[in-house]
């Protein structure tokens, strides 16, 4: 006869289930399913922890290397701007080069460190850097500046994110 375990979290519900790491009887409500079986929040979290390496300087760095690199970026957009439906093309074509160029020169000044906030911090930096053109176009009232700059950000910050955060999409 086997032993009836119960969840460690939550006393009086039965389980079959225990964490992998701890061997801890835990619900399925507590489980989380990891690529090697399921672990309880708080090994998922111990381990969690080994990943958040950023020190509290990199999130002020991060925000100001990618705001003025975007910035830097949404200016350059202003001017290809201009062209008119061919500068679109540049643009799609050349903001996802700037959201590299973003990412590398914010791991730089981080020497790549990590953590899900910074990388956050990280793109809202990318979106505070354009907003001081984007007003510049809202005042001038120019449409095309705003859309190219809705473009240019729409592509931008995904990327700058996804690259830092090491998210891929295809293997």
């Amino acid at each position: 006869m086997t032993e009836t375990l119960y969840c460690y979290v939550h006393p009086n519900r039965e389980t079959a289930l225990r964490c992998n790491n701890c061997n801890r009887p835990i619900c399925a409500a507590c489980a989380v399913r990891t690529p090697t079986g399921y672990r309880c929040r708080e090994c998922v979290r111990e381990r969690q922890k080994t990943f958040d390496t950023a020190e509290w300087y990199d999130y002020a760095l991060g925000f100001i290397v990618a705001a003025f690199l975007s910035g830097v970026g949404a200016f350059l957009v202003t001017l290809i701007g201009g062209i008119g439906f061919f500068g679109l093309l540049i643009i799609s074509a050349g903001a996802s080069t700037a959201g590299v160029v973003i990412a590398e020169g914010v791991r730089r000044v981080t020497r790549r460190r990590r953590s899900q906030s910074l990388f956050i911090t990280v793109t809202a930096g990318v979106v505070a850097g354009a907003l001081p053109i984007i007003l510049f176009q809202v005042i001038a009232g120019s449409l095309f500046g705003i859309v190219f700059q809705v473009i240019y950000l729409v592509i931008v910050a995904p990327i700058v994110y996804t690259r830092l955060s090491g998210i891929q999409l295809f293997r």
